[in-house]
């Protein structure tokens, strides 16, 4: 799963890299321990109704699934992933899957891994939970796959500025061998030739979407033990992706 992750770009970093016509988030916090229900800048491609063409757009969202039929937000925080296995399945991605996919940036993300503890320091039977930053092998920035969904908020009339929110969820898939001693899923990275493809707003046929999906190939990162630090939420700084031990 992805349940925390770094992103430390600025703007106009986003905007270069991504090749973003129009951005509409001012301003990006960089954030080294970002959890689920967050505000997090995403990139999407929409077609412009008086052209006819498609603009790729920066916009804020917040981390965890709304689907437009909730009553509210409560289950945002069990929506942060979806299964890249059945999301053109699910109630609660399909529909987004055929028209709503995302991009959303990050530096690295965090997984926990498992571990027996030493019997030496008298924890026999117990489990040590290992704090592990994954990243590009050459720092480069990452991609997830993602959704994204609007939802009305219906406490509020239809012209409030605020009545309309954007959530969205990173796809995870089975982790490969060389990660799948850490975590057992990971999130679905998006190589920067398949960027046009994954956010393409002309794909939205069940099976094209799952072609595309099943395409994605497994992501290559370097995983880097971290401090005990990253464990609260409370704590946010470039220290967490320190090395340690």
């Amino acid at each position: 799963m992805c349940g925390r992750y770094v992103m430390a770009q600025s703007v106009g970093d986003l905007v270069a890299e991504f090749d973003v016509d129009e951005t509409y988030v001012e301003t990006v916090e960089p954030s080294y321990n970002i959890a689920p229900t967050d505000p997090v800048p995403i990139v999407l491609d929409r077609r412009d109704r008086e052209t006819g063409g498609t603009s790729r757009k920066l916009v804020p969202a917040r981390w965890g699934l709304v689907p437009p039929w909730s009553k509210d937000t409560k289950g945002a925080a069990r929506l942060i992933n979806a299964r890249r296995e059945t999301v053109t399945e699910k109630p609660s991605f399909r529909k987004a899957a055929a028209a709503k996919r995302a991009l959303v940036p990050a530096n690295g993300y965090y997984e926990w891994e498992k571990r027996a503890a030493q019997e030496a320091a008298g924890k026999a039977g117990k489990v040590e939970k290992i704090p592990t930053y994954l990243h590009a092998a050459d720092g480069g920035l990452l991609a997830f796959a993602a959704l994204f969904e609007n939802w009305p908020d219906p406490t509020l009339p239809p012209d409030h500025p605020e009545r309309w929110l954007r959530t969205c969820t990173i796809l995870t898939g089975p982790a490969s061998d060389t990660l799948g001693y850490i975590h057992d899923r990971t999130p679905v990275i998006v190589p920067r030739e398949m960027w046009d493809d994954w956010l393409n707003p002309e794909t939205t046929r069940e099976e094209d979407v799952r072609a595309l999906i099943d395409s994605m190939p497994e992501p290559h990162l370097t995983p880097r033990i971290v401090g005990s630090m990253v464990n609260s939420v409370r704590n946010n700084g470039p220290e967490l992706i320190e090395p340690v031990g």
